[in-house]
């Protein structure tokens, strides 16, 4: 996802080359060099041509999921897996994007994270941690380390998001029944695969006259977010802001969206929900090509 520059301009790709592709065979996450357009000035993405999995990082979403058929609530809900929460948020803090990972009480100091977020070329600027209910939050504010702000490049933001997915399932690998990646890269697959056409949904409302906010929510996948903001650039619709979130095997996204800096009218709604839905619907990547 990639914020708009200071002036509202929009964010296009300038090359519709294929998106993401994680390959079994190395284990890499393969981007093909492309360049992106921000605020109408054209500049290379950062080269993360067969950036290796484990140096990705990325946010999860905290569930209790129910393990050897025992149930919540019994004497054994100690030993149940909670579900992984990764959230990348660009709204909550103007000068630097927000990463937070749950995963229940389980996370340690995430140093491992940290490490490497700077293998990225990423600075970690402030973290804290906190816990409620839902179990121990630890939060991030990074910036790029060659222009101290906030990252904008939608390649860059999912390699943050498979670097922390690919941490927990090396450092809590009971974690890979509960991700998508599981099914590929971790000790277990998930028990119940998510149904494509049942888990996505789609809606888009008003956010004032000059934008639009668009809510999306469908099955995980590698390179989703990068594949999201292309097909909404390739309708010269722009994404001005906004959150992914990644919640086990489900990807929950919040963008704020406009079309020439007003925000989207009816017929246009139609067309953008319809050019995702068939997006989100086909089937998905065989595994050959990971």
């Amino acid at each position: 996802m990639a914020m708009a520059s200071a002036s509202g301009s929009a964010l296009c790709f300038t090359d519709a080359s294929s998106s993401l592709a994680l390959r079994r065979d190395c284990g890499a996450l393969c981007l093909p060099p492309r360049t992106v357009t921000f605020g109408f000035v054209d500049k290379p993405l950062v080269n993360l041509e067969r950036l290796r999995l484990s140096t990705l990082k990325i946010r999860a979403s905290n569930a209790t999921a129910v393990e050897n058929g025992k149930q919540e609530g019994s004497a054994a809900d100690s030993d149940k897996v909670p579900t992984p929460v990764v959230i990348i948020d660009q709204d909550s803090d103007p000068d630097a994007t927000v990463l937070e990972v749950t995963f229940g009480d389980r996370l340690g100091a995430l140093l491992d994270t940290m490490n490497a977020l700077k293998n990225l070329g990423l600075n970690v600027v402030k973290a804290n941690v906190y816990l409620d209910s839902s179990g121990k939050h630890n939060k991030f504010a990074i910036t790029r380390a060659d222009s101290g702000r906030k990252v904008e490049d939608p390649e860059l933001l999912e390699a943050i998001r498979l670097t922390v997915i690919n941490n927990l399932l090396e450092f809590h690998p009971e974690s890979s029944s509960q991700l998508a990646m599981g099914a590929a890269f971790g000790v277990l697959p998930p028990t119940e695969p998510i149904d494509v056409d049942i888990a996505t949904h789609i809606t888009i409302e008003d956010d004032g006259p000059d934008r639009s906010l668009l809510f999306i929510e469908s099955a995980d996948r590698p390179g989703l977010l990068v594949e999201l903001v292309k097909i909404i650039s390739d309708i010269s619709v722009a994404v001005e802001s906004g959150e992914f979130d990644t919640e086990g095997l489900l990807a929950k996204v919040k963008f704020h969206v406009s079309y020439r800096n007003k925000a989207l009218i009816k017929p246009l709604q139609q067309v953008l929900a319809n050019s995702l839905r068939y997006f989100l619907r086909r089937p998905s990547t065989d595994e050959s090509s990971f």
